[in-house]
């Protein structure tokens, strides 16, 4: 094999492609074809598509809203909740469907904030997985209700006179945080969506073309519409940071400002906003690869330096959830009350040994000996799968938490064993596929990259050469 001298120019092209091809905003394309390519993976809808969708479709249907009708018309007693046992699983995918969704907007505004080049081609994927996600939260908590047409008992009634019990209830904070967040999150989906549909509107016809002129409000592209929509942009995106991190600890204060054996944790806010971003992190890095490998061009736009940051990013934040889970730990084991001894000697036998054991594993093990490798970080299957093993000690570490604690309180005569029942399952995985099924539908009438930021990322960089080396500058456009 040959071998090019530094300085030759054979080898400074070679340099430059191998650029080009590592980073996405160093491979500009023209901007007409850049959009078509987008277009063409929202039109595109083969037989995979359709043999995907419509088993989805069929069992969000039946086993969704069809045992949701079961689970109202016979009520809860079908369920594992039973004394002393009241939160079960539906409370457990509630607070799981929190992390995933706040985490997905979190992700977007954090990357935006700190103006990284990777961000621009998955901050719609991530916003996408932040609405969809907290829907999920809605309906799980709508599950838990039973009667649902009485949703307006968590409603906050007046209080002047101190009569009205619902601001003690946790469902109250539970609903003012759950619409904070959903209202905030569709907003920040919405505004940096005007652009590329505003595209998708000047290349369709028909009815896709008088639904895009809705939803693009009448965006042209001038000067002012940008400068207005950057101002935006920067408002939220500093403002979803905190959003984030203070539903999600509202959230845990449901859990933490209880008597129970388990839950009474000064550490819960940052333990369940740290939890919140490793299951979104894991859970966007499935979404990418999914994209990735199913989705037209996506190659092009999703490259192996967005699964290499993630990795990283996911192994920093394995560390500081060990860490939390070590002080969430520590203390109950450390003190004198013996039912907090009791229930973590409990998780640690069985029948909850194999799901405490599975958490760390999912959690702990599988990122700190994967993640440390750039050539794992850099293989999106094996990335994939660390991410499912990721959200599956997630969930399970909600499950030990909510109801794997409430086997234990201060009458030992009713201690029982939590069981979960076929209409447990059969709604929690019609969530699951509802979220896959809206995440389908969206990316075949919503562009799933953000082109503008994408192009105007290419923009900012350049290549020149500096001697033998080849450089990167940036012109900063704001």
């Amino acid at each position: 094999m040959a071998v090019l001298a530094s300085n030759s120019p054979d080898y400074q092209e070679a340099e430059q492609e191998e650029l080009r091809r590592e980073h996405l905003v160093l491979d500009p394309r023209p901007r007409r074809e850049m959009n078509s390519m987008v277009m063409d993976a929202m039109r595109e809808t083969g037989w995979k598509f359709w043999a995907l969708a419509i088993p989805l479709a069929v069992f969000v249907a039946v086993g969704l809203f069809g045992v949701w009708g079961y689970l109202i018309f016979n009520g809860l007693g079908v369920t594992g909740d039973t004394r002393p046992i009241y939160w079960g699983v539906f409370l457990s995918n509630t607070v799981f469907w929190i992390g995933i969704s706040h985490t997905g907007a979190f992700v977007s505004a954090l990357l935006r904030v700190f103006k990284t080049n990777f961000h621009r081609s998955i901050t719609r994927a991530a916003e996408f997985m932040a609405v969809f996600g907290i829907i999920q939260t809605g309906l799980s908590v709508f599950f838990h209700l039973g009667r649902p047409w009485r949703v307006y008992w968590i409603l906050p009634y007046p209080n002047q006179r101190g009569i009205w019990p619902d601001f003690h209830s946790p469902l109250m904070w539970d609903f003012m945080a759950i619409n904070t967040y959903m209202i905030v999150s569709a907003l920040y989906l919405y505004l940096p969506l005007i652009p590329d549909l505003a595209m998708a509107r000047d290349r369709s016809t028909g009815w896709r073309k008088k639904l895009y002129r809705i939803l693009a409000l009448g965006f042209r592209g001038t000067e002012g519409e940008w400068t207005h929509l950057r101002s935006a942009m920067k408002i939220f995106s500093f403002a979803m940071i905190p959003v984030m991190v203070s539903v999600t600890t509202v959230v845990s204060w449901d859990f933490a400002m209880g008597t129970r054996p388990g839950w009474a944790s000064s550490v819960f806010g940052p333990y369940f906003v740290i939890g919140a971003i490793h299951s979104g992190i894991a859970a966007l890095v499935m979404a990418l690869f999914v994209i990735r490998s199913t989705m037209k061009h996506m190659d092009y736009f999703i490259r192996l330096e967005v699964f290499d940051a993630l990795g990283k990013l996911m192994l920093i934040i394995s560390m500081a959830w060990a860490y939390f889970f070590f002080n969430d730990y520590l203390v109950p084991w450390y003190g004198g009350n013996k039912l907090d001894k009791f229930l973590l000697t409990f998780h640690q036998q069985n029948p909850m040994v194999w799901l405490f054991a599975l958490m760390l594993i999912g959690n702990l093990v599988i990122p700190w000996t994967l993640l440390w490798s750039k050539r794992i970080r850099r293989t999106p299957w094996i990335m994939f799968i660390i991410g499912l093993f990721i959200n599956i000690g997630m969930w399970l570490e909600r499950f030990l938490i909510v109801p794997g604690s409430l086997t234990v309180t201060t009458d030992p005569f009713t201690w029982r064993v939590y069981h979960i029942s076929w209409v447990e399952i059969s709604l929690s995985l019609g969530t699951l596929a509802f979220f896959i099924l809206l995440y389908l539908v969206a990316s075949r009438f919503v562009p799933v990259v953000s082109t503008w930021e994408v192009q105007e990322g290419q923009m900012e960089y350049s290549m020149r050469q500096v001697g033998k080396s080849m450089l990167t500058s940036k012109t900063d456009l704001e």
